[in-house]
Parts: structure tokens; sequence; C-alpha cells
């Protein structure tokens, strides 16, 4: 009786513990337009709150998060909580005529979810057109307040969002690209925290500023929110430790550089270990196809607390734009932290082998039109050959809850239709294999079930890094190589201890990556490349996960105020 009494004693005290450590942190996004100056003009912009970027987010793992969204934009809208595993939640996942219809003007959404099992850095973006170049700001999830970091805590942590700024209206930058089937225009400028930096016209005095104090150490929250580039990143005479990737740690390891993909976030402990002055911080795109690209550089300034000299500050050594050595050695180099906080092992039985071919495809010019696309074609993207299609009368998770037939199929490949030399530049503009049918396909997966993903590159167009993105779960990235994934030498390099988890993968230009998760989360899912000028293309896809045997494993149905088409 005793040992009972103490048992209970011990449970009571565990789900006080953990009662006491959650809590419901609640937010209010009114999206309006805002006029902000940069580059020399005036731009109107779509920005929650006022601000750009939005509001920072910060939560303890096992809390509930709320936030009630006002549309009074012109434009459709949806917010994805990037990287949230939304566990029983699929409702408010945010991709627009995925999990739910868009917010119209004028209506309003409340997404309403609880952080489970995750830790550190992620983001949220409008998941509607291009309106994220915009609409996004960083989502800080901390440790329990009874738990701390895999390492020593830090003086400060502070977010560091790259992203993308266009002198026009994005939606219309969009709109154009997509209207004459060729590529939209590139961006002006990439910036740091919203500020451009003083490389650019205008922008001396809209320079982001880190200050610090001499001796402390300082975790930086980089976020890659550009929309169509990968970015490097580093700070004149300061190492970067990194000790997490898409809110999960990895183990320590020491860079002067550091490459995010849009989508990507990673955490990096620095020291401000250096004489007492002024340090550039830098970004500069990492640009892996051989089309054009906004080949500049935003910079802020780490300043040291006590420099009053007005010398310019020192320049990190950044790589080349085409340096994909460096991308590949840090991307391959980082290592998951086994058996540290939120750890998930390797799933070792596998349920479900896809092999999976990505890239730029070409859809044929509309009779009597004139298209910008090679030989008179529109630009177009697939996965497996089929170029997904977002449909618009209903979402598909509705879709799927209802059992309504019409909005989408259940039969996405499991291969490629044809096998063929995947990354051999001759197929650039191989008529025979270029073209991909348009289509809105899914792939059905058993609740619990283990997928294993081949993800291919193809030499079609351009061969590219494309970033590729998975909602809803983390997924172990057991291997990444160049030219064609060979299964029988390829297999034995697959690292089944201490991968690094992720929720978006830049696979290889040229090359391959091989990725596995665990479908213990029901609903509708995309996979999707994160270079948004692709996603309107085609290049995604979608899992529906059906529901478990229990009510734990069971989606709930979706809330009153979800948006109707």
């Amino acid at each position: 009786m005793a040992r009972f009494v103490f048992a209970l004693a011990c449970a009571l005290a565990l789900l006080a513990s953990s009662v006491a450590s959650a809590a419901i942190v609640e937010q209010s996004f009114n999206v309006n337009n805002l006029t902000v100056t940069r580059l020399c003009q005036n731009q109107l912009i779509t920005a929650v709150n006022g601000q750009y970027p939005g509001p920072t987010i910060r939560a303890r793992e096992g809390d509930t998060l709320v936030v009630h969204v006002l549309n009074q934009s012109p434009y459709n809208l949806t917010i994805h909580w990037h990287g949230i595993f939304q566990i029983l939640s699929a409702w408010a996942d945010g991709p627009a005529y995925v999990t739910q219809c868009p917010i119209l003007p004028g209506n309003n959404y409340t997404y309403r979810f609880n952080i489970t099992g995750q830790e550190g850095t992620l983001w949220w973006h409008a998941h509607v057109s291009w309106l994220r170049a915009t609409v996004y700001g960083a989502l800080i999830i901390h440790p329990r307040s009874n738990r701390s970091y895999p390492f020593a805590a830090p003086f400060q942590d502070v977010p560091i969002m790259l992203g993308e700024w266009w002198n026009a209206n994005v939606v219309d930058v969009e709109n154009q690209g997509l209207a004459t089937g060729g590529a939209p225009n590139n961006s002006d400028a990439y910036t740091i925290n919203g500020l451009p930096g003083d490389f650019y016209n205008c922008s001396q005095n809209q320079t982001y500023k880190l200050n610090v104090v001499r001796g402390k150490t300082y975790m930086l929250r980089i976020i890659n929110a550009a929309l169509n580039n990968q970015l490097f990143f580093g700070i004149a005479k300061h190492n970067m430790t990194v000790v997490a990737v898409d809110a999960s740690y990895t183990k320590p390891y020491v860079t002067e550089v550091v490459l995010v993909a849009p989508g990507q976030t990673t955490d990096v402990l620095i020291t401000a270990n250096q004489p007492v002055g002024s340090y550039y911080m830098a970004a500069t795109p990492y640009a892996s196809a051989a089309i054009p690209f906004p080949n500049t550089t935003t910079r802020g300034v780490l300043l040291y607390n006590g420099y009053n000299s007005s010398s310019a500050p020192l320049m990190p050594a950044l790589p080349n734009p085409r340096d994909t050595s460096t991308a590949h050695r840090f991307s391959s180099n980082l290592t998951g932290l086994a058996g540290g906080p939120q750890w998930v092992p390797v799933p070792l039985q596998v349920d479900e082998h896809m092999f999976v071919t990505i890239g730029v495809n070409l859809d044929v010019c509309a009779e009597g039109m004139t298209c910008q696309g090679p030989l008179n074609n529109r630009l177009s993207a697939s996965m497996n050959n089929e170029s997904f299609q977002l449909p618009t009368t209903l979402s598909m998770l509705e879709a799927s809850v209802y059992n309504v037939s019409g909005i989408y199929t259940a039969d996405f490949p499991d291969n490629p239709p044809v096998e063929f030399d995947y990354t051999n530049a001759n197929i650039s503009l191989d008529l025979n294999l270029i073209f991909a049918p348009k289509s809105t396909k899914v792939k059905k997966l058993k609740y619990n079930s283990t997928v294993e993903i081949v993800l291919q590159n193809t030499a079609f167009l351009a061969i590219e890094n494309h970033p590729i993105h998975l909602h809803g779960f983390n997924f172990h990235v057991l291997a990444q190589g160049f030219g064609n994934y060979d299964s029988v030498n390829d297999s034995k390099n697959f690292n089944l201890v201490d991968p690094q988890l992720r929720n978006t993968i830049g696979v290889p230009v040229g090359g391959w990556a091989v990725i596995r998760f665990q479908a213990n989360n029901p609903g509708v899912w995309m996979m999707h490349c994160h270079l948004d000028v692709h996603l309107p293309w085609g290049l995604a896809m979608a899992f529906e996960v059906e529901n478990g045997s229990t009510p734990s494993s069971t989606l709930p149905p979706p809330p009153l105020d979800l948006p109707k088409c």
C-alpha cells in the first residue's frame, strides 16, 4: 500500500509539474497595408501589426498557442506555422487550399495548437501567393521552465531573419511571371531583420545593429525567410557554433560560414571575444543554378559596447555564390544530438519506400498565346512527373474528412513513370521527358507507418539545389550526395545513429538526399520546394495520413470558424 501511495504521489507531482509549466500564449495578428521606405522609394506592403518583419512569438514547449488573425489586407491570406508538428491540429497548419480555404479580406480565423516535443527556432509566414515576402516573423520555443539547453545558456538570444526585398508589389511580380509563362523578376535586395544594409542605395541608416558585451556569448537564431534564394551567412572574425537546425539540437559544429535555405533555421552560438570594435555580419546568395540571380550582399553590424570609432567595420570573407563545395560541406557535416532533449531515434523498420524526382519542367503554351518560357512554352515543375495544382473550391483536408470526391486523387506514384539518367545535363531539353501533366494527387499513408524517400534531383532546364519542406513532420536525413542515387552503394552510408533532424532539406544540385519519417499525425500534409517561384509551377505533392484506431490518433473535426472557400 505504501508503495502504491508513493507511486501515486510521484505521478501527481509529475502531472502538476507538467501543468504548471504549460501556458496559453495568445496573440492577435492584424494584417493590413503598410507603407515603408526602402532603397530610395516608398513601397506599400502587406504586414502584421504594422511591423516588418512581423512580431516575434515566444513560447515554451508544452504551451498552447492561440493566434487571432484579422485580415484587413486586400488579399486572401493564410498563416503557416513553419515546422510546427500540429499534432491533431492539422486545421491550423495553414497552406491555402490544403488544410484550409484562405481568410478572405475583412474576415478572421483563430489558429490554435499545442507545441509538443519541440524546442528551438521556427517561424511563421503567409502561405498564399508571394505574401510571405513581407508577412513573416520568428517563432521561438524555449525549453520548459524546469529544463535547460544542452549547452551553457547564452547571455542573450537574437532572431536574425534573412529576407528579400522587391521595389514592387510582390503579388504583381508573381502574377506577371505566371501570366507570361516565364520567370518572375528577381528581388532588388536582401535584408537582415527587414533592413537591407549599407551596401545598397539610400540604406546607410537602414543597417541592422546588434550591440554586444565583450566576453558574453549570444545565440543567433538565423532564419532564411527569403523567397527564392539560399544564403551564406558569416560574421567577420567570429566563429559560429551550430547547436540546432529547424528546432532540433545538433552536435556542436564550429564554422566560419552558415548556409541556410529558404525555410530553414540555424541556431548558432557566438562569443564576443574579439577586440572591442565593429564587425559586419553579412549574407550573400548561394546560387547553384546557371540562371540569373540577384548577386548582392546584405549586411548588419555587430557592435561592441564602448566602441566609439567611426572606422568602417571589418567584412567577413563569404564564399563565391557558385561554391557548391562549401555549401555541401556545411550541410552534410551536421549531425543530430542523439539522446539530447526532444531527440527521436531513427525508425529502423520501413513500411513505404518512395523514389521521388524533383525539378523544373515545361507546360504547353495555350493556343494563340505567346509564352516567355523556353521553346515558347510555360515554365512548370513537378515531382515524379506530376505537376501539382491546388484546388480552388474546397480544401484537401476538408475533402478528406468529409469524403468529398473531385478535389484530389490518391494515386501519387511511388516512382517516376520512366527511369532515365536523372542528372545528365544532356536531358536538359529532352522533349520526351520534360513535359509534366497538371494534377492534384496525394500519397495515402497508414497511421504510424514509416516512410523513406529518395529525393532525386533532375537536370531539366537548369540543375539546381531545391530546398524541400515537409509539413507536419520532422525527418531524419540519412544521406545525401551527387549524381544519381545508387540504392546498392549509397544505402551503405546511411547514418542511422545520429542524423540531423529537419523539416526542410536542400537536395544537392545534381544530386539526391534520403529522408525518413514516421507518419504519426493524421491529416493532409504538403511536401514542396520552398523556393516560392517553384511552388505555383507545381513542385509539390501531399501526403494523406489516415486516422489511427484510438481517439488520441484521430483528427478532431474542424473549428467552427474555419474559413470557407
